[in-house]
């Protein structure tokens, strides 16, 4: 297998087919034998050795965190052992799946809330190894507003629809002053708002459908790495902005807990990690629409 960065983009379903592939093509199988922290050898899926370079197969939503990894690849990579072979998914379900069926030995999407909610409700044995970076959340219109009160009342907001998303975004808006959520839910719903003064319609849609359907809403609640989809400059376009220190929403490198002590998913974690990192993301994103949270 020649030490070079695949990109693809695999819709739903076609991930483990389209590894598989792959794989065979470079005339190996998606897990090779390979030497964890505790210096025992263990059969990683996922991860293929080579001599003396450990090809690791991680999935990753689009942006920043397949940009991230490419600048990880390009730059920090070759010197640290590894090869990323890196897989685009624009879905927030494929990663957490293909990484239970060993398709990927890693993915990098998820925050803390998100991975505990599918943890609970799919039964995943995933662990997070590394807090890489924050995407502040916002609240955004096209309709030229310069506040969230300007809203028309009984007007539409939109919000991403997986349960965790769904209640960060509701959160976002009780901070903005638009509804109240009861007291002491840890996930709130839209059953939980307990007022609601403009009689806002909250309709929860694909979070990548968000920013798209903006034009059919008075406000949209939009997550950090789709609204860099989707061109928006959260310092910028968006009326609230999420603040980053503090956020219990840093977006994290997640592999299967029994491979958490793998001497090349630790690597990985390091470099996530690294000043080298660091420096590069203030530098790329000085809108502050990505923040370290190492």
């Amino acid at each position: 297998m020649t030490s070079t960065i695949t990109r693809r983009s695999v819709l739903a379903g076609g991930l483990a087919s389209a590894v598989a592939l792959t794989l065979a093509a470079c005339g190996g199988s998606s897990s090779d034998t390979s030497t964890d922290g505790s210096g025992t050898t263990a059969a990683v899926d996922g991860i293929k050795v080579d001599g003396d370079t450990a090809t690791i197969t991680i999935g990753a939503t689009p942006q920043p965190h397949v940009t991230i990894l490419q600048w990880v690849q390009d730059n920090l990579a070759a010197d640290a052992g590894l090869n990323l072979d890196i897989v685009e998914i624009d879905d927030y379900q494929t990663p957490n799946t293909s990484l239970d069926d060993g398709s990927l030995a890693a993915n990098f999407y998820q925050t803390p809330n998100f991975l505990e909610q599918q943890i609970e409700e799919k039964g995943y044995d995933f662990v997070a190894i590394a807090d890489v970076h924050i995407e502040p959340m916002g609240i955004y219109t096209d309709k030229g507003y310069s506040s969230v009160d300007e809203a028309a009342e009984g007007g539409t907001i939109l919000l991403n629809n997986d349960p965790a998303n769904t209640a960060r975004g509701l959160q976002l808006l009780e901070t903005a002053g638009l509804i109240t959520l009861a007291p002491d839910v840890e996930i709130p719903t839209t059953l939980d708002v307990t007022d609601n003064p403009k009689n806002f319609d909250l309709v929860t849609v694909d979070g990548a459908q968000v920013a798209a359907s903006m034009a059919d809403a008075e406000l949209a609640v939009i997550n950090g790495n789709y609204a860099l989809d989707a061109n928006l400059k959260p310092s910028e376009d968006a009326l609230v902005l999420e603040q980053g220190e503090g956020s219990p929403y840093a977006n994290q490198l997640v592999v299967r807990t029994a491979d958490k002590d793998n001497e090349y998913l630790v690597k990985l974690a390091e470099l996530l990690n690294s000043d080298e990192l660091r420096t590069y993301i203030e530098e790329t994103w000085t809108d502050e629409s990505v923040i370290p949270a190492f």
